[in-house]
């Protein structure tokens, strides 16, 4: 993505650049997934991981997050940051000095990773849309987790996997991405959606369609933090809490787009797209149309894949899959029941979400890779020029001189050493996450084998992923 030069190059800089041999950062990356594989093969032959329990209690750390006062200091966060958001949309100066640029492209989307590692999904506690939402429901008297009509259980992630789609077009494709006038349009249609929504459907439509919280939800599920089903706050594995990631329909696209959008990213700015869109007589916007899309159904696609496979390699036929989310139980019984899909391909249907859960550490070794350096320099940046809103000299919050912080670009070898730790680190969680679910979902005699089909595509994201990582 490029907001004016300074928003833009946020990927490793090129393979000429690097201090470290892409041979052997693909080459030791798949072999310490096909290591940790073989691994846990031999010793990890039982489920470890249950959300609905374990873990260590906090007591006082949830009464304190529990508190009125805590609850609403965030709402009122939330608020203040939106409301000075939309300030300088609307009066500030079309140029990126304005601090809306760096507040949504930087703050908000990559920040959000961040900030939900460390204190789980951050954004439903801040979520703008969620405090106007609950005061019209206070001011009508009415309850804002109730709708006018329940949430149709069939849509379940798709809406937001749609809206982090209409987010990465904006950021990577769209070519007026750093003009003020069609960002405010699409944060004034985002918040007019969320809106409607929550008063049809209550707030609980935000958990499966606001694209920023079901994707600060997931990635907050890597956080130390997580609830038991008795409603006690503790401490566990950040695994025990991915293990509890609600599986719906369209967890698959949600993380595909997240996975696939970061790829096209790396993919657009490599050398020999530039050069190829340079010299193609089609119009270079309609082909990175062509090619986000691509990347994004191509990796929901491969997956599913691979997820509809899983236990192939060891089975004689198909195998049961998971029990299904409590709010679709009977659209999928639907399906299963349904005389034109073939049994095969019914009893497998419910794999890809059920899987889905583990590309999550990989999607967060990507957005570290990938935006790593982007986010501390120019997130730092930010910090500076949200002191003058209007740009016109001012220092409101006293921050106009914070130092822009670029220490990490002049130690490439410790850069390019973390942003492929990061890489490995994502697609080993994801090796174990898919492995505990397997030992979930499959027979016993088809847990080893079952699991070469997504163990042969996660070698394939590694090589990919790194390749397109080092050619940006």
């Amino acid at each position: 993505m490029s907001t004016g030069g300074d928003l833009s190059a946020h990927g490793l800089g090129g393979v000429q650049d690097l201090p470290i041999s892409l041979n052997l950062a693909i080459g030791g990356a798949v072999a310490a997934l096909l290591v940790s594989f073989t691994v846990l093969a031999v010793a990890w032959r039982r489920p470890r991981y249950d959300a609905r329990r374990g873990g260590r209690a906090v007591p006082g750390v949830q009464r304190l997050v529990e508190h009125p006062a805590f609850v609403i200091g965030l709402r009122v966060v939330g608020m203040v940051v939106f409301l000075y958001t939309v300030f300088v949309s609307v009066f500030g100066v079309d140029k990126v000095l304005n601090p809306f640029f760096g507040i949504f492209y930087v703050w908000l989307w990559v920040g959000i990773v961040p900030m939900s590692l460390l204190f789980g999904p951050f954004w439903k506690a801040i979520s703008p849309v969620r405090t106007i939402n609950l005061l019209f429901a206070r001011l009508a008297g009415t309850d804002p987790d109730e709708g006018v009509r329940a949430y149709p259980a069939r849509l379940g992630y798709w809406p937001a996997a749609l809206g982090l789609y209409a987010f990465v077009w904006l950021e990577l494709v769209y070519p007026f991405m750093s003009e003020l006038s069609p960002v405010r349009l699409w944060c004034a249609i985002y918040v007019a959606v969320m809106l409607l929504g929550g008063a049809v459907w209550g707030s609980g439509f935000y958990e499966r369609a606001d694209p920023f919280e079901v994707y600060s939800t997931l990635v907050g599920r890597l956080s130390i933090w997580g609830y038991r089903d008795d409603g006690t706050l503790v401490v566990r594995s950040p695994l025990a809490n991915l293990d509890g990631v609600v599986v719906a329909p369209g967890l698959v696209g949600v993380v595909g787009v997240l996975f696939g959008s970061t790829g096209f990213d790396s993919f657009g700015e490599s050398p020999t797209w530039v050069r190829y869109l340079q010299g193609s007589s089609v119009n270079g916007y309609l082909l990175n149309n062509i090619a986000l899309a691509v990347f994004c159904l191509g990796a929901i696609a491969l997956f599913s894949l691979a997820c509809m496979l899983t236990g192939v390699a060891g089975a004689s036929g198909p195998e049961p899959v998971p029990e299904p989310d409590p709010d679709s139980d009977a659209e999928q019984r639907d399906d299963v029941r349904s005389r034109r899909t073939p049994r095969w391909l019914a009893a497998r249907a419910g794999l890809p979400n059920a899987f889905a859960h583990s590309i999550v550490p990989i999607v967060v070794g990507y957005i570290v890779a990938h935006y790593l350096t982007y986010f501390i320099e120019v997130g730092s940046n930010t910090i500076a020029l949200a002191s003058d809103p209007l740009s016109n000299g001012s220092n409101i919050l006293g921050t106009a001189d914070f130092p822009r912080i670029a220490w990490l670009s002049y130690h490439p070898t410790l850069l390019a050493n973390l942003k492929v730790g990061a890489v490995v680190v994502g697609h080993v969680v994801a090796a174990v996450a898919s492995h505990d679910r397997a030992l979930k979902l499959l027979p016993r005699r088809h847990q080893l084998l079952g699991q070469l089909p997504l163990l042969i595509v996660m070698v394939g994201f590694t090589g990919g992923g790194l390749l397109l990582l080092f050619s940006s």
